[in-house]
C-alpha cells in the first residue's frame, strides 16, 4: 500500500490499517470467487485501490454525502472510497450475487460501517444520491440511462451532483454519443505510474 500512503499521506491509523488489510482479504476471497483477474491481483494496489482513489483526487466527498457505486464487482471503486471518506454513505450494487458476497465480507472484515451492498441492477435502485461512481462497466450512453432519476438535486460540493466515471482512452466520441456535457480529468496529473497515462475521471453533472 505504499503507493496509497504516498499519494494520501494524511490517513488515520484506522484507515491505514483498513487499506493494509485489503490485499490479503482479496487474495483469500478471489481464490474462492473470482472477481479479479490473476494479472490484476499482481498489481492489486495500483490497478484497483489507487485507481479507485483517483476519484478522490478530483473531488473530496463532504460529510453526509451519499454515493452509489454501479457495477461495483468486488467493491471498486466503492470500498477504497468508503475507507477514505468514513463520513459519507456508500451503496454498492452489482447484478452478480457472488460479487456482492465478497463486498460484504471485505467490508465486515475491516469494519466499514458506511457501506451497504446489494445484488441488484442499477435500474432497480429506488433512491437518490449526490454522486454515482463506476469503473467503465459500459459505454456512457447506456450508463446514463441506468441511473436516470437517481441523482439528488441537493448539491453541496464544488462539482455539481452527477457521475464520476473511471475510464481510459479517447472518450470524446463516447461523451458526444451520451448527449451530456462532461469534464475530463487526466489521472496522469495526479499519479506518476505509467498505468495512469491513459486513465481518466469523467464528471457528468446531472440536473433532475
Amino acid at each position: 500500500m505504499n503507493e496509497v500512503f504516498k499519494y494520501f499521506p494524511d490517513l488515520t491509523e484506522r484507515q491505514r490499517g483498513q487499506f493494509l488489510a485489503l490485499p490479503e482479504l482479496y487474495a483469500f476471497w478471489n481464490a474462492q470467487i473470482n472477481v479479479i483477474s490473476r494479472k490484476d491481483m499482481d498489481a492489486f494496489c495500483e490497478r484497483h485501490v489507487l485507481h479507485s482513489l483517483g476519484i478522490a483526487k478530483v473531488l473530496s466527498f463532504r460529510s453526509g454525502t451519499t454515493v452509489l457505486d454501479v457495477g461495483t464487482g468486488g467493491g471498486f471503486p466503492g470500498i477504497p472510497l468508503a475507507i477514505l471518506f468514513p463520513e459519507s454513505r456508500f451503496t454498492l450494487v452489482d447484478s452478480t450475487t457472488k460479487k456482492i458476497k465478497v463486498v460484504r465480507e471485505v467490508a465486515a472484515a475491516i469494519g466499514l460501517d458506511n457501506v451497504q451492498a446489494e445484488a441488484v441492477r442499477a435500474e432497480k435502485v429506488d433512491d437518490e444520491f449526490e454522486f454515482v461512481v463506476s469503473r467503465a462497466v459500459t459505454r456512457l450512453a447506456p450508463f446514463m440511462r441506468w441511473i436516470e432519476g437517481k441523482v439528488s438535486p441537493n448539491s453541496f460540493h464544488d462539482l455539481l451532483n452527477g457521475v464520476l466515471y473511471l475510464k481510459g482512452g479517447d472518450l470524446e466520441e463516447e461523451i458526444r454519443e451520451s448527449g451530456h456535457k462532461a469534464r475530463i480529468f487526466d489521472l496522469s496529473e495526479y499519479f506518476g505510474e505509467p498505468f495512469f497515462e491513459t486513465k481518466k475521471v469523467v464528471h457528468i453533472p446531472v440536473k433532475n
